[in-house]
Protein backbone atom coordinates (compact mmCIF):
# COMPACT_ATOMS: atom_id res chain seq x y z
CA UNK A 1 0.00 0.00 0.00
CA UNK A 2 1.28 3.39 -0.90
CA UNK A 3 2.05 5.66 2.42
CA UNK A 4 0.20 8.89 2.07
CA UNK A 5 2.11 11.58 1.75
CA UNK A 6 1.55 14.22 4.77
CA UNK A 7 0.47 17.69 3.49
CA UNK A 8 2.56 20.63 4.90
CA UNK A 9 -0.82 22.48 5.85
CA UNK A 10 -1.34 19.78 8.18
CA UNK A 11 1.91 19.46 10.01
CA UNK A 12 2.41 22.97 10.72
CA UNK A 13 -0.58 22.74 13.00
CA UNK A 14 0.52 20.07 14.88
CA UNK A 15 4.38 21.33 15.32
CA UNK A 16 2.97 24.69 16.39
CA UNK A 17 1.12 23.10 19.13
CA UNK A 18 4.20 20.74 20.14
CA UNK A 19 6.64 23.52 20.20
CA UNK A 20 4.26 25.31 22.16
CA UNK A 21 3.41 23.27 24.84
CA UNK A 22 7.34 22.00 24.82
CA UNK A 23 8.07 25.66 25.98
CA UNK A 24 5.16 25.92 28.81
CA UNK A 25 6.77 22.52 30.25
CA UNK A 26 9.94 24.43 30.81
CA UNK A 27 8.48 26.91 32.53
CA UNK A 28 8.95 24.91 36.12
CA UNK A 29 12.45 25.38 35.51
CA UNK A 30 12.45 28.65 34.90
CA UNK A 31 10.53 29.55 37.61
CA UNK A 32 13.04 27.61 39.92
CA UNK A 33 15.91 28.88 38.09
CA UNK A 34 14.86 32.82 37.86
CA UNK A 35 15.60 34.13 41.55
CA UNK A 36 18.71 32.95 41.14
CA UNK A 37 19.72 34.95 38.02
CA UNK A 38 19.83 38.42 40.06
CA UNK A 39 23.53 38.74 40.35
CA UNK A 40 24.33 36.91 37.58
CA UNK A 41 27.05 38.30 34.64
CA UNK A 42 25.83 36.01 32.10
CA UNK A 43 23.96 36.31 28.85
CA UNK A 44 23.12 35.78 25.21
CA UNK A 45 25.17 37.39 22.68
CA UNK A 46 23.95 37.68 18.88
CA UNK A 47 26.63 39.67 17.01
CA UNK A 48 26.44 43.14 18.75
CA UNK A 49 23.10 42.73 20.46
CA UNK A 50 23.77 41.28 24.43
CA UNK A 51 20.58 39.64 26.71
CA UNK A 52 22.10 39.55 30.36
CA UNK A 53 20.89 36.38 31.62
CA UNK A 54 19.41 37.80 34.56
CA UNK A 55 17.04 39.80 32.21
CA UNK A 56 16.57 36.91 29.78
CA UNK A 57 14.77 34.44 32.61
CA UNK A 58 12.16 36.55 33.81
CA UNK A 59 11.25 37.65 30.25
CA UNK A 60 10.59 33.47 29.38
CA UNK A 61 8.76 33.24 32.24
CA UNK A 62 6.29 35.58 30.37
CA UNK A 63 7.10 35.02 26.85
CA UNK A 64 6.56 31.69 26.62
CA UNK A 65 2.93 31.26 27.91
CA UNK A 66 1.95 33.74 25.34
CA UNK A 67 2.07 31.55 22.56
CA UNK A 68 -1.08 29.55 23.93
CA UNK A 69 -2.79 33.12 23.74
CA UNK A 70 -4.36 32.52 20.21
CA UNK A 71 -6.01 29.17 21.21
CA UNK A 72 -5.90 28.92 24.94
CA UNK A 73 -6.45 32.48 25.66
CA UNK A 74 -7.34 32.05 29.80
CA UNK A 75 -4.75 29.29 29.94
CA UNK A 76 -1.70 31.59 28.67
CA UNK A 77 -2.83 34.31 30.99
CA UNK A 78 -2.71 32.22 34.22
CA UNK A 79 0.54 30.84 33.81
CA UNK A 80 1.97 34.11 32.72
CA UNK A 81 0.48 35.63 35.83
CA UNK A 82 1.40 32.91 38.30
CA UNK A 83 5.08 33.08 36.58
CA UNK A 84 4.81 37.09 37.18
CA UNK A 85 3.53 36.58 40.51
CA UNK A 86 6.43 34.28 41.27
CA UNK A 87 9.38 35.69 40.09
CA UNK A 88 8.58 39.44 41.64
CA UNK A 89 8.44 38.02 44.83
CA UNK A 90 11.40 35.22 44.73
CA UNK A 91 13.86 37.08 42.82
CA UNK A 92 16.89 38.78 44.65
CA UNK A 93 20.02 40.63 44.11
CA UNK A 94 20.89 43.74 42.18
CA UNK A 95 19.41 46.49 42.90
CA UNK A 96 16.01 48.43 43.61
CA UNK A 97 15.74 49.67 39.25
CA UNK A 98 16.79 45.64 38.57
CA UNK A 99 13.76 44.44 40.82
CA UNK A 100 11.29 47.78 39.09
CA UNK A 101 12.36 46.47 35.83
CA UNK A 102 11.60 42.69 36.05
CA UNK A 103 8.08 43.35 37.61
CA UNK A 104 7.54 46.05 35.07
CA UNK A 105 8.87 43.69 32.15
CA UNK A 106 6.30 40.73 33.03
CA UNK A 107 3.42 42.65 34.47
CA UNK A 108 3.36 44.86 30.95
CA UNK A 109 3.47 41.44 29.34
CA UNK A 110 0.52 40.07 31.54
CA UNK A 111 -1.18 43.48 30.94
CA UNK A 112 -1.41 42.73 27.10
CA UNK A 113 -2.59 39.56 27.43
CA UNK A 114 -5.86 40.58 29.52
CA UNK A 115 -6.21 43.34 26.78
CA UNK A 116 -6.66 40.18 24.42
CA UNK A 117 -8.55 38.55 27.14
CA UNK A 118 -10.88 41.36 26.69
CA UNK A 119 -10.95 41.82 23.33
CA UNK A 120 -11.95 37.95 22.42
CA UNK A 121 -14.34 37.20 25.38
CA UNK A 122 -17.51 38.20 27.13
CA UNK A 123 -17.31 41.11 29.86
CA UNK A 124 -18.79 37.92 32.02
CA UNK A 125 -14.97 36.67 31.75
CA UNK A 126 -12.83 39.61 31.56
CA UNK A 127 -14.49 41.33 34.16
CA UNK A 128 -13.76 38.86 36.41
CA UNK A 129 -10.34 38.30 34.86
CA UNK A 130 -9.37 41.52 35.29
CA UNK A 131 -10.45 41.97 38.87
CA UNK A 132 -7.98 38.48 39.51
CA UNK A 133 -4.89 39.51 37.54
CA UNK A 134 -5.45 43.43 39.54
CA UNK A 135 -5.31 41.87 43.24
CA UNK A 136 -2.08 39.74 42.18
CA UNK A 137 -0.31 42.13 40.24
CA UNK A 138 -0.83 44.66 43.54
CA UNK A 139 0.02 41.53 45.83
CA UNK A 140 2.51 40.71 43.84
CA UNK A 141 3.83 44.91 44.17
CA UNK A 142 4.16 44.79 47.66
CA UNK A 143 6.27 41.37 47.64
CA UNK A 144 8.52 43.21 45.29
CA UNK A 145 11.65 44.90 46.97
CA UNK A 146 12.08 47.23 44.66
CA UNK A 147 11.08 51.09 45.12
CA UNK A 148 7.43 52.37 46.72
CA UNK A 149 5.21 49.19 46.39
CA UNK A 150 2.23 52.48 46.39
CA UNK A 151 3.28 53.82 43.91
CA UNK A 152 3.38 50.45 42.13
CA UNK A 153 -0.05 49.56 43.10
CA UNK A 154 -1.15 52.66 41.63
CA UNK A 155 0.67 52.03 38.00
CA UNK A 156 -0.88 48.95 38.11
CA UNK A 157 -3.96 50.04 38.76
CA UNK A 158 -4.00 52.37 35.61
CA UNK A 159 -2.23 49.63 33.42
CA UNK A 160 -4.98 46.63 34.46
CA UNK A 161 -7.80 49.57 33.76
CA UNK A 162 -6.12 50.45 30.20
CA UNK A 163 -5.80 47.24 29.15
CA UNK A 164 -9.11 45.85 29.73
CA UNK A 165 -10.24 49.15 28.51
CA UNK A 166 -8.89 48.71 25.25
CA UNK A 167 -9.40 45.23 25.04
CA UNK A 168 -13.22 45.75 25.75
CA UNK A 169 -13.59 48.76 23.11
CA UNK A 170 -12.33 46.03 20.21
CA UNK A 171 -14.70 43.15 21.15
CA UNK A 172 -16.80 46.01 21.09
CA UNK A 173 -16.02 47.43 18.22
CA UNK A 174 -15.96 43.89 16.24
CA UNK A 175 -19.57 42.94 17.00
CA UNK A 176 -20.76 46.23 15.74
CA UNK A 177 -19.01 45.25 12.61
CA UNK A 178 -20.47 41.90 12.49
CA UNK A 179 -24.19 42.96 13.53
CA UNK A 180 -23.46 46.06 10.91
CA UNK A 181 -22.46 42.87 8.14
CA UNK A 182 -25.63 40.80 9.57
CA UNK A 183 -27.70 43.73 8.90
CA UNK A 184 -26.49 44.28 5.16
CA UNK A 185 -26.52 40.49 4.31
CA UNK A 186 -30.28 40.69 5.81
CA UNK A 187 -31.09 43.44 3.65
CA UNK A 188 -29.84 41.72 0.77
CA UNK A 189 -31.80 38.88 0.87
CA UNK A 190 -35.18 41.04 1.76
CA UNK A 191 -34.13 42.73 -1.56
CA UNK A 192 -33.71 39.87 -3.71
CA UNK A 193 -37.12 38.04 -2.61
CA UNK A 194 -38.57 41.59 -3.26
CA UNK A 195 -36.91 41.78 -6.30
CA UNK A 196 -37.77 38.04 -7.67
CA UNK A 197 -41.71 38.79 -6.11
CA UNK A 198 -41.76 41.15 -8.80
CA UNK A 199 -40.09 39.50 -11.49
CA UNK A 200 -42.38 36.48 -10.56
CA UNK A 201 -45.35 38.57 -10.54
CA UNK A 202 -44.63 41.06 -13.79
CA UNK A 203 -43.97 37.52 -15.26
CA UNK A 204 -47.20 35.44 -14.45
CA UNK A 205 -49.54 38.04 -14.28
CA UNK A 206 -49.25 39.20 -17.82
CA UNK A 207 -48.87 35.82 -19.34
CA UNK A 208 -52.01 35.04 -16.79
CA UNK A 209 -54.04 38.08 -18.43
CA UNK A 210 -53.10 37.07 -21.89
CA UNK A 211 -54.41 33.40 -21.05
CA UNK A 212 -57.81 34.60 -19.29
CA UNK A 213 -58.81 37.08 -22.40
CA UNK A 214 -57.83 34.17 -25.15
CA UNK A 215 -59.41 31.42 -23.56
CA UNK A 216 -62.90 33.45 -23.15
CA UNK A 217 -62.75 34.37 -26.47
CA UNK A 218 -61.88 30.58 -27.56
CA UNK A 219 -64.95 29.54 -25.63
CA UNK A 220 -67.40 31.87 -27.29
CA UNK A 221 -66.26 31.36 -30.53
CA UNK A 222 -65.36 27.42 -30.88
CA UNK A 223 -68.55 26.75 -32.44
CA UNK A 224 -69.07 29.24 -34.53
CA UNK A 225 -65.25 30.40 -35.70
CA UNK A 226 -63.11 27.70 -35.34
CA UNK A 227 -60.64 29.09 -36.65
CA UNK A 228 -60.10 32.05 -34.39
CA UNK A 229 -60.65 29.55 -31.54
CA UNK A 230 -57.57 27.56 -33.05
CA UNK A 231 -55.40 30.96 -32.55
CA UNK A 232 -57.01 31.61 -29.54
CA UNK A 233 -55.62 28.44 -28.39
CA UNK A 234 -51.86 29.05 -29.95
CA UNK A 235 -52.01 31.85 -28.22
CA UNK A 236 -52.73 30.20 -24.78
CA UNK A 237 -49.66 28.14 -25.85
CA UNK A 238 -47.10 30.12 -27.03
CA UNK A 239 -47.70 32.74 -23.46
CA UNK A 240 -47.57 29.24 -21.43
CA UNK A 241 -44.45 28.40 -23.24
CA UNK A 242 -42.76 31.42 -22.42
CA UNK A 243 -44.15 31.86 -19.11
CA UNK A 244 -42.97 28.43 -18.44
CA UNK A 245 -39.54 29.08 -19.68
CA UNK A 246 -39.31 32.64 -17.72
CA UNK A 247 -39.97 30.81 -14.12
CA UNK A 248 -37.25 27.87 -15.00
CA UNK A 249 -34.63 30.55 -15.29
CA UNK A 250 -35.51 32.16 -12.20
CA UNK A 251 -36.17 29.27 -10.36
CA UNK A 252 -33.17 27.94 -11.72
CA UNK A 253 -30.91 31.08 -10.44
CA UNK A 254 -32.68 30.23 -6.80
CA UNK A 255 -31.59 26.76 -7.14
CA UNK A 256 -27.93 27.39 -8.72
CA UNK A 257 -24.74 27.48 -6.68
CA UNK A 258 -22.96 30.63 -6.13
CA UNK A 259 -20.02 29.39 -8.16
CA UNK A 260 -21.79 28.19 -11.03
CA UNK A 261 -21.82 30.17 -13.55
CA UNK A 262 -25.22 32.74 -14.33
CA UNK A 263 -27.75 32.02 -17.23
CA UNK A 264 -26.33 33.59 -20.54
CA UNK A 265 -30.28 34.39 -21.56
CA UNK A 266 -30.27 38.16 -22.53
CA UNK A 267 -32.07 40.20 -19.77
CA UNK A 268 -35.45 41.93 -21.71
CA UNK A 269 -35.57 46.02 -22.21
CA UNK A 270 -36.43 48.61 -24.48
CA UNK A 271 -35.89 46.57 -27.28
CA UNK A 272 -37.70 43.97 -26.48
CA UNK A 273 -40.91 46.32 -26.24
CA UNK A 274 -42.07 44.96 -29.53
CA UNK A 275 -43.19 41.11 -28.14
CA UNK A 276 -45.48 42.68 -25.29
CA UNK A 277 -47.18 45.19 -28.54
CA UNK A 278 -48.12 41.62 -29.98
CA UNK A 279 -48.70 39.45 -26.59
CA UNK A 280 -51.48 42.76 -25.98
CA UNK A 281 -52.98 42.44 -29.56
CA UNK A 282 -53.44 38.79 -29.23
CA UNK A 283 -55.37 40.12 -26.14
CA UNK A 284 -57.46 42.25 -27.73
CA UNK A 285 -55.80 45.22 -27.57
CA UNK A 286 -53.85 47.19 -30.31
CA UNK A 287 -51.15 49.10 -28.69
CA UNK A 288 -49.48 52.26 -30.24
CA UNK A 289 -46.07 52.22 -29.48
CA UNK A 290 -44.42 55.95 -30.20
CA UNK A 291 -40.19 56.95 -29.70
CA UNK A 292 -38.75 60.12 -28.92
CA UNK A 293 -35.43 61.39 -28.91
CA UNK A 294 -32.10 59.73 -29.79
CA UNK A 295 -31.91 56.40 -28.22
CA UNK A 296 -28.92 55.42 -26.45
CA UNK A 297 -27.76 52.52 -24.37
CA UNK A 298 -28.93 52.46 -20.74
CA UNK A 299 -28.19 49.77 -17.86
CA UNK A 300 -29.75 46.77 -18.00
CA UNK A 301 -31.15 47.03 -14.40
CA UNK A 302 -32.80 50.35 -16.03
CA UNK A 303 -33.73 48.42 -19.16
CA UNK A 304 -35.40 45.41 -17.39
CA UNK A 305 -37.24 48.14 -15.26
CA UNK A 306 -38.87 49.72 -18.28
CA UNK A 307 -40.05 46.27 -19.48
CA UNK A 308 -41.61 45.70 -16.35
CA UNK A 309 -43.38 48.80 -16.12
CA UNK A 310 -45.11 48.66 -19.77
CA UNK A 311 -46.19 44.84 -19.32
CA UNK A 312 -47.54 45.43 -16.06
CA UNK A 313 -49.47 48.50 -17.23
CA UNK A 314 -50.12 46.52 -20.16
CA UNK A 315 -51.46 43.92 -18.67
CA UNK A 316 -53.39 46.24 -16.60
CA UNK A 317 -55.42 47.63 -19.34
CA UNK A 318 -56.04 44.23 -20.78
CA UNK A 319 -57.65 42.83 -17.80
CA UNK A 320 -58.99 46.41 -16.21
CA UNK A 321 -59.69 49.04 -18.61
CA UNK A 322 -62.17 47.72 -20.66
CA UNK A 323 -60.63 49.38 -24.19
CA UNK A 324 -59.16 48.02 -27.14
CA UNK A 325 -56.74 50.73 -27.61
CA UNK A 326 -53.48 51.73 -25.85
CA UNK A 327 -50.45 53.93 -26.00
CA UNK A 328 -47.02 53.36 -25.34
CA UNK A 329 -44.17 56.24 -25.50
CA UNK A 330 -40.63 55.83 -24.48
CA UNK A 331 -38.54 59.07 -24.24
CA UNK A 332 -34.76 59.33 -24.15
CA UNK A 333 -34.49 62.66 -22.61
CA UNK A 334 -31.31 64.72 -21.04
CA UNK A 335 -30.23 62.24 -18.37
CA UNK A 336 -33.71 60.09 -18.13
CA UNK A 337 -35.52 58.05 -19.78
CA UNK A 338 -39.68 58.82 -19.80
CA UNK A 339 -42.20 55.71 -20.11
CA UNK A 340 -45.23 56.21 -20.52
CA UNK A 341 -48.58 53.82 -20.76
CA UNK A 342 -52.33 55.73 -21.83
CA UNK A 343 -55.29 54.39 -22.18
CA UNK A 344 -58.78 56.07 -22.65
CA UNK A 345 -60.59 53.40 -20.83
CA UNK A 346 -62.89 53.02 -17.57
CA UNK A 347 -60.15 54.81 -15.24
CA UNK A 348 -61.12 54.60 -11.65
CA UNK A 349 -58.90 55.00 -8.57
CA UNK A 350 -55.58 52.64 -7.90
CA UNK A 351 -56.13 49.62 -5.64
CA UNK A 352 -54.66 49.57 -2.80
CA UNK A 353 -54.65 45.42 -2.31
CA UNK A 354 -52.76 44.68 -5.68
CA UNK A 355 -49.09 44.45 -6.34
CA UNK A 356 -48.48 45.95 -9.77
CA UNK A 357 -48.61 49.49 -8.51
CA UNK A 358 -46.36 49.03 -5.77
CA UNK A 359 -44.23 46.81 -7.70
CA UNK A 360 -43.90 49.20 -10.67
CA UNK A 361 -43.24 51.81 -7.81
CA UNK A 362 -40.39 49.87 -5.91
CA UNK A 363 -38.88 50.09 -9.22
CA UNK A 364 -38.50 53.00 -10.26
CA UNK A 365 -37.84 54.33 -6.64
CA UNK A 366 -34.76 51.42 -6.43
CA UNK A 367 -33.55 53.49 -9.75
CA UNK A 368 -33.86 56.69 -7.97
CA UNK A 369 -36.75 58.14 -10.55
CA UNK A 370 -40.06 59.29 -10.32
CA UNK A 371 -43.25 57.66 -10.39
CA UNK A 372 -46.77 58.51 -11.25
CA UNK A 373 -50.05 56.48 -11.98
CA UNK A 374 -53.65 57.36 -11.65
CA UNK A 375 -57.10 58.14 -13.89
CA UNK A 376 -56.98 60.89 -16.30
CA UNK A 377 -59.22 63.94 -15.94
CA UNK A 378 -60.29 63.24 -19.53
CA UNK A 379 -60.98 59.79 -18.80
CA UNK A 380 -58.33 56.52 -18.81
CA UNK A 381 -55.72 55.85 -16.88
CA UNK A 382 -52.07 56.81 -17.28
CA UNK A 383 -48.65 55.77 -15.84
CA UNK A 384 -45.69 57.15 -15.90
CA UNK A 385 -42.44 56.53 -14.30
CA UNK A 386 -39.34 58.94 -15.42
CA UNK A 387 -35.79 56.58 -15.03
CA UNK A 388 -32.30 59.13 -14.31
CA UNK A 389 -29.26 57.67 -16.59
CA UNK A 390 -26.26 57.32 -15.06
CA UNK A 391 -23.69 59.96 -16.29
CA UNK A 392 -21.38 57.09 -17.15
CA UNK A 393 -23.90 55.47 -19.64
CA UNK A 394 -25.06 59.03 -21.58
Amino acid sequence: MDAIPLRPRAVAPAVRAVLAWAGVAVLPVLWLYAPTVGYSGNGLGFGELWIPERYAVPALVVALPAVLLRRRTLTALGLMLAGAALASGTVSGGDEGYLDDVFRLQFLAVDAALGVVAATRPRRVSLPTAAVVLLVQVGAGFLNLGSDPVARATLSVLAVVAAWTVGDSIRTRRRHAEALRSHAAAEAVTAERLRIARELHDMVAHSIGVIAIQAGVGARVIDTQPAQARAALATIEATSRDTLAGLRRTLGALRRPDAESASLDPTPGLDDLDRLLAAAGDAGVQVDLRRRGRPVEVPADLGLAAFRIVQEALTNVVRHAGTDRCRVTVEHGPGEVVVDVVDDGRGGPVAGDGHGIVGMRERVALLGGRFRAGPRPEGGFRVTARLPVPEADR
